[in-house]
């Protein structure tokens, strides 16, 4: 075994009369400490100088922390200027449910003023950053490109780019990290839910994916968002992260975030993923499925989660996610398609499993996939190989494309 030395300061005086105390100890390199994660924002002493003597404003919501504590309140509290605070979907404080409009407020702790980016306003106006020097980006994503927080990172690009202002990103660790799969969004069906042309689970860290925008020309007329961004220290794409805050009411747990990239394609069907419970995205039923499932959960109004969801107080017969080991995620490097298929198979009613006209809580299929292909594939019976292939040679293109802009191993 390879041993690495630690000297011991008290060893180079000994008391008279005493035997000399080891100057060297041998330490086993097995029990070395793994150096320690930290995200951007952890890393106080890399930024806080650049903040000081500027008017600051911060793109921030309920994961934007250091360490156990709200950003805005400790950089308020080491003397930088925030005067504006801009809040995504969910809220500043991450207690506004999927979907909801969010309106402009003020925060009662620190009375900075919060500009909502999910009410009337998509990206900040340029009145707004008149009133500003820097703007810091902190949000924790989860990988997708389904979940809304990159297309607010696209907005606030594009809004830096048109009146010349830097954009700082405080970068996060990726829970998703490890995962590229999916179809790639086809142009046509564009959305609040697919703004690029990217898989469903696009392998990046928020900083990453802020290259990729600038690197590809995304912003109109290929504008340049002057970036500068603190990387996450000891971070790859392989590092397993337990967020330390849930990114939004319906992610509460570790298993609903690893399964999300998988499980989110349900939102444009009959089955519901467990909104209205406290489990959300970690179990998936139906009521016509009783009978041929034992489990089953009831989905019921559930203020600042979802106040009306699918199936409400009704018991709904099918999977329970909770156990399922994620690690297996991690060995294939692909979400799961099985479950869509076997609880399609299952379904009673085949004409009405992807009818979106039942329900206001049904989604479009087609958008969250971000192709007709695979609502088709899944109703002719195809072969998951078959499914896979077909998304070639668009996905390996991306995972060629996206090695451009990696930050991390």
């Amino acid at each position: 075994m390879k041993l690495a030395y630690l000297p011991l300061l008290l060893g180079l005086l000994a008391p008279a009369g005493h035997s000399p105390i080891p100057l060297l100890t041998p330490v086993p390199t097995a029990t070395r400490p793994a150096p320690v994660l930290q995200t951007g924002a952890d890393q106080v002493s890399r930024y806080l100088p650049y903040l000081k003597g500027k008017r600051i404003g911060m793109v921030v919501n309920q994961t934007s922390i250091i360490g156990n504590k709200p950003s805005v309140d400790s950089l308020v509290s080491l003397g930088v200027n925030v005067v504006s605070i801009f809040g995504p979907e969910h809220g500043f404080r991450g207690n506004a449910s999927n979907g909801a409009k969010v309106d402009d407020s003020v925060d009662p702790k620190t009375g900075i003023p919060i500009i909502s980016l999910y009410g009337k306003n998509k990206k900040p106006s340029k009145e707004q950053l008149d009133k500003i020097d820097l703007l810091v980006y902190d949000i924790q994503d989860v990988g997708c490109r389904f979940y809304t927080y990159i297309n607010t990172l696209d907005h606030v690009m594009e809004a830096c780019a048109e009146n010349g202002k830097e954009l700082l990103i405080l970068d996060r660790p990726n829970p998703n990290g490890y995962l590229v799969d999916g179809p790639m969004l086809e142009d046509h069906l564009h959305s609040g839910i697919g703004m690029h042309r990217i898989p469903i689970a696009h392998g990046m860290t928020i900083g990453e994916f802020a290259r990729m925008i600038n690197g590809e020309g995304w912003l109109p007329n290929k504008m340049q968002c002057k970036l500068n961004i603190i990387k996450v220290a000891n971070y790859t794409h392989d590092t397993p992260y337990v967020l330390p805050v849930a990114p939004s009411p319906n992610l509460n747990t570790p298993q609903s975030i690893l399964l999300y990239p998988s499980v989110c394609l349900f939102e444009g069907t009959i089955i519901s993923q467990g909104r209205g419970t406290y489990i959300p995205f970690t179990v998936l039923g139906a009521p016509a499925l009783k009978g041929q499932y034992s489990f089953s959960f009831k989905p019921v109004s559930i203020k600042g989660m979802k106040e009306a969801p699918l199936h409400q107080d009704t018991e709904c017969y099918g999977l329970d996610l909770r156990q399922y080991d994620t690690a297996q995620l991690r060995r294939s490097k692909q979400l799961n398609l099985q479950w869509l298929m076997e609880l399609y198979k299952a379904y009673p009613d085949k004409a009405r499993f992807f009818d979106m006209s039942q329900s206001r809580e049904i989604g479009n299929f087609d958008k969250l996939a971000g192709t007709e292909n695979l609502k088709k594939q899944i109703i002719a019976g195809t072969p998951e190989a078959e499914i896979r292939k077909s998304w070639e040679p668009g996905l390996s293109a991306y995972k060629a494309m996206r090695k451009k802009y990696l930050l991390y191993p």
